[in-house]
């Protein structure tokens, strides 16, 4: 991971973590690794980005993809109003698209506790798909609270609250196109 300074956007952004480069980069290389898994396969590929995070991150990864595929979208929360996960996942928007007997991939920005991923796996397993894999562009192995077993990740990163690329803290920075450390800064 480069530690680059970035533009004096705020005071709350500490360093990039992942520049925008990079970030491309390994969007390729997962397209690349998907495209190979399922070359060949009839039936379009579920993509089910998790939103409001892995909106931009699904959108450059689909946009690579040469297989077929549908892109659906699920909104949970186990956050509330607070910073940490509380470990309770409500369901906020469910998909559209019919899981049963087909290929489906979880899309999501960052994987810290694990109860998110946990609780979606179990849920989209009940609903008796084909297969069933995950990609997940950031890891926080050092947050995990419940073991979750990925597929595909982009980048394994330190303990640190991150923004940009879709990640976002109260909203902001979400359309960042690197990685960034951020620490808030309170008056």
């Amino acid at each position: 991971m480069t530690s680059i300074a970035i533009p004096a956007l705020t005071k709350d952004l500490v360093r990039v973590l992942i520049d925008a480069d990079t970030i491309q980069r390994r969007v390729d290389e997962l397209a690349y690794q998907i495209n190979k898994e399922y070359e060949g396969i009839e039936e379009s590929l579920i993509l089910v980005g998790v939103l409001k995070g892995s909106f931009i991150f699904l959108a450059d990864l689909c946009r690579k993809l040469k297989i077929p595929h549908v892109v659906d979208f699920i909104s949970l929360s186990s956050y509330g109003a607070s910073s940490q996960s509380t470990g309770n996942v409500r369901l906020i928007m469910d998909t559209r698209e019919n899981l049963q007997g087909r290929h489906v991939m979880i899309v999501e920005d960052i994987l810290d506790s694990g109860f998110t991923l946990d609780y979606l796996c179990r849920n989209f397993k009940a609903r008796d798909p084909d297969s069933l894999k995950t990609v997940v562009l950031l890891d926080k192995p050092d947050r995990r609270k419940v073991n979750v077993e990925l597929d595909y990740v982009g980048f394994e990163i330190p303990d640190v609250w991150v923004v940009g690329y879709g990640l976002d803290y109260a909203e902001r920075y979400r359309t960042l196109p690197y990685i960034a450390e951020m620490v808030p800064v309170t008056d």
